[in-house]
C-alpha cells in the first residue's frame, strides 16, 4: 500500500508541475507502447524528462506500425522506446533518409528467443543444455516440446526448426499449444512442481524474470536457414538459433539536433532482458501497474538510472525519490 501511494503521489506530482518549471526543455512528444516492457518504459523516460529536466510531455499511445506510420507521415512522435525493428521493416528506410536516429539499444542484448528448460534440470542433466543432449535423452525433459500456437511467427520457425533437428525420429512429441496463456502455464506449473519441461518463450517477460530457465544451445545461428524457417513455404527447413531481435529507442532528426540533452538522456536509457523480465515479475506479481512498477525502479534502482541523467537532473530526482 505505501508503494502505491508513493507510485500514485510521484507520477500525479510529475504531471502537475507549473508551467515554468517546464520551460527548461519545451514539449516532446513520447510513444507509449501497448505492451508491458514498453509501457514500463515510457512512464520512466516520462518521469525523468519531467522532473529531471523540465519536459511538457505529451504522451501517445501507439503500437510498432502505428509508430512508424505516424513517424514516416508526421514526423512524430518525438521520442519511440523500445521499437522492435525486425517487426519495422520502415524503419530502415527512415533512417536512411534521416528522418529518425537511433538513440539506444533500449533492451541491451536484444530481445530473445530461444528453446528453455529449467535450471533445476540443467543441472541434474547438464546434457540437456544443447539440443543434441535433449534428442539423445528425450524422456529426461518429458518427452514433449511444448511449440506456439497456431497463427503466431514463432510457430512457423518452430515448425520448420523441428523437421530440421529430427524431432519425429527421437521421439520427441510436439505439443502446440492453443494460446499464449496455456503455454507460459505449462511452463509455470511444471517449474513450480520441478518437473521437466522444454519448449519455445521469449523475452522480456514476467515469465522468464520468475522463473530460471535456461537456454538451449541449438548449435549457432545461421542466417540463411533462420531467414527459410520463418517462412510458412521453406522448402529445406535448416538448423539455426534464434539471432538476438534489435530493440531500439527512435527518435526525429528534429529532436535530436534541437534538444541535444535529451537525446543524450534517451540514448542512455537501457536495461538488460534479464533486468527487464525481473522488473515485469516484480510488476506481474504484486499486479502493478506500469507507473507502480516504474517507481518501483526509480526508487530501487538508483545506481542505474543516476547513470542515465545530467547532474542537475540527478539532483533534483534524488530529492524527490529519497
Amino acid at each position: 500500500m505505501k508503494l502505491r501511494v508513493s507510485a500514485a503521489a510521484i507520477i500525479a506530482g510529475a504531471m502537475a508541475l507549473p508551467g515554468a518549471a517546464m520551460a527548461d526543455c519545451g514539449d516532446v512528444s513520447l510513444a507509449r507502447m501497448n505492451w508491458a516492457s514498453a509501457e514500463v518504459y515510457s512512464v520512466i523516460t516520462e518521469f525523468l524528462m519531467v522532473q529531471g529536466y523540465g519536459c511538457n510531455v505529451t504522451v501517445v499511445p501507439s503500437a510498432t506500425t502505428t509508430a512508424i506510420t505516424s513517424l514516416a507521415e508526421n514526423g512524430e512522435p518525438d521520442v519511440v522506446p523500445e521499437l522492435w525493428v525486425n517487426s519495422a521493416p520502415a524503419y530502415e528506410g527512415l533512417a536512411a533518409e534521416g528522418k529518425v536516429i537511433k538513440a539506444a539499444d533500449v533492451i541491451s542484448d536484444g530481445g530473445s528467443e530461444a528453446w528453455w528448460i529449467p535450471a533445476y534440470l540443467a543441472e541434474a542433466h547438464p546434457e540437456l543444455t544443447t539440443i543434441d543432449g535433449i534428442l539423445a535423452n528425450p524422456s529426461l525433459v518429458g518427452g514433449r516440446f511444448h511449440n506456439c500456437p497456431d497463427g503466431w511467427g514463432c510457430r512457423i520457425a518452430n515448425d520448420n526448426l523441428v523437421q530440421a533437428y529430427g524431432f519425429a525420429d527421437a521421439g520427441m512429441e510436439v505439443f502446440n499449444h492453443g494460446s499464449g496463456e496455456t503455454l507460459s502455464t505449462s511452463m509455470a506449473s511444471a517449474y513450480q512442481a520441478g518437473e521437466p519441461w522444454f519448449g519455445y518463450y521469449w523475452g522480456p517477460t514476467a515469465l522468464l524474470g520468475s522463473y530460471d530457465m535456461v537456454a538451449v544451445d541449438m548449435g549457432g545461428y545461421n542466417m540463411e536457414a533462420h531467414a527459410c524457417n520463418a517462412g510458412a513455404d521453406c522448402a529445406t527447413p535448416g538448423k539455426s538459433s534464434f539471432p538476438a531481435a534489435p530493440v531500439y529507442t527512435v527518435v526525429t532528426a528534429d529532436l535530436a539536433s534541437s534538444k541535444p540533452e535529451i537525446m543524450e538522456l534517451v540514448s542512455n536509457i537501457s536495461l538488460s532482458n534479464k533486468a527487464i523480465s525481473q522488473l515485469l515479475a516484480w510488476k506481474d506479481a504484486n499486479n502493478a501497474s506500469a507507473e507502480e512498477a516504474a517507481v518501483y525502479f526509480l526508487q530501487t534502482s538508483g545506481d542505474t538510472w543516476s547513470s542515465w541523467v545530467n547532474d542537475d537532473a540527478r539532483s533534483k530526482l534524488s530529492a524527490l525519490l529519497q
